[in-house]
């Protein structure tokens, strides 16, 4: 049974990864920095003070510049990768997984929060140029908001988080196809 939860949890953060990198990172390091979660080595070194630091710094850049038109769209670029990362990383965290080869974890998270991103940043620039870039600051403060309510429901309610993160993709699906409709329509 642990394996399983420790699975959904994995599931859940790297999907919340792929919305916002530095939000699970920073909720995981914290929650591992007080003692309320134990964390694989090497990946205990997220709660390490000057770790939670430099993610708190990169968390406030990423806030703030994901708000604006054209800086995200650069931040989104760079994020493929970084988004990505933290999402294996979070997976292969979790001891939970322990029992799962550290290859195959990390594969999975890369994958998961890979793809949560490139949904996330095919959306992105419809709404930017069906609104103007006027829904840009919305939408990004709906993927943080979601990427904590992910992060938070991995961590304490495992199966919500991946109900949850389905219920995220389905939304950015028909959020496409409803930005997607309106294009072809004014064109």
């Amino acid at each position: 049974m642990e394996l399983l939860s420790g699975l959904l949890s994995s599931l859940g953060l790297s999907g919340a990864a792929g919305l916002n990198a530095s939000i699970p990172l920073l909720l995981v390091g914290l929650l591992a920095r007080f003692g309320a979660l134990d964390l694989a080595a090497p990946f205990d070194l997220l709660a390490n003070p000057w770790v939670l630091l430099g993610i708190g710094v990169l968390g406030l850049l990423d806030f703030v510049g994901d708000k604006i038109p054209g800086v995200d769209h650069a931040l989104h670029l760079v994020g493929g990768v970084v988004n990505a990362a933290a999402g294996a990383i979070l997976f292969a965290a979790q001891t939970g997984v322990a029992e799962v080869p550290p290859a195959l974890s990390l594969a999975l998270g890369f994958v998961v929060a890979g793809g949560v991103h490139a949904t996330r940043a095919a959306v992105r620039p419809v709404a930017t140029a069906t609104t103007g870039g006027v829904a840009n600051p919305v939408l990004s403060a709906a993927e943080d908001g979601a990427s904590l309510g992910l992060s938070v429901l991995a961590v304490f309610a495992p199966v919500l988080a991946v109900l949850g993160l389905a219920g995220v993709l389905i939304f950015a699906a028909r959020l496409w196809t409803r930005v997607r409709g309106r294009q072809a329509t004014s064109s």
